[in-house]
């Protein structure tokens, strides 16, 4: 499957991914392909996990639900748009949904409310610009980024339909959700 990055001029799209061996990891941001190897680190994994409970006990008796990779986000133009024309699918490490109607046997089809991508050194750049630039275009209410080795959350709260600056929080402080009423996540809980 490696051949599939080096093609500079293909598009592909989510039939495509579905043709692909399913013991690889891939993601396709407007047509193009993205390896998803090597497996994220230990400490990656660490985070996705503590938080994953942390947003698991939180939603529970709540309509939103919390998934974690791999899990397809299919982010198209239209709800009714056909495998073939849909030219984005990514897994963040994180993603929360709180339309039901979105949710599939494959994933989610639409916007979540918010995405986490926890910065692995393969994923770090496309995590901060390409990412960033499409869950501002589909308008997903909260984009986490986090910083591992850093011990650092920066939030990108949609206003409008643009990100503001972002909010840049450390592991001392305290993560107030505005997308989720009520969630405070002590952050020194995830780095524990």
């Amino acid at each position: 499957m490696a051949p599939l990055a080096k093609k500079l001029n293909e598009k592909f799209s989510y039939a495509d991914y579905l043709s692909w061996p399913y013991n690889e990891r891939w993601e396709i941001i407007e047509g193009v392909a993205y390896d998803m190897s090597p497996a994220p680190s230990t400490e990656h994994q660490g985070i996705s996990f503590k938080l994953s409970g942390i947003l698991y006990d939180f939603l529970k008796d709540k309509k939103c639900k919390a998934f974690a990779a791999p899990f397809d986000v299919r982010l198209a133009e239209t709800k009714d748009e056909a495998d073939e024309k849909i030219e984005t699918v990514v897994q963040p490490d994180i993603v929360v949904v709180c339309d039901q109607n979105k949710l599939d046997k494959r994933g989610c089809l639409g916007t979540p409310d918010i995405t986490v991508e926890i910065l692995s050194p393969s994923t770090s750049y496309k995590d901060q610009t390409e990412k960033l630039l499409l869950y501002e275009k589909h308008c997903v209410k909260e984009y986490w980024i986090i910083n591992p080795d850093a011990k650092y959350i920066m939030i990108y709260h949609l206003e409008g339909v643009k990100y503001g600056k972002p909010e840049y929080l450390t592991e001392n402080d305290t993560l107030k959700s505005m997308a989720l009423d009520g969630l405070r996540i002590d952050l020194s809980e995830v780095w524990a």
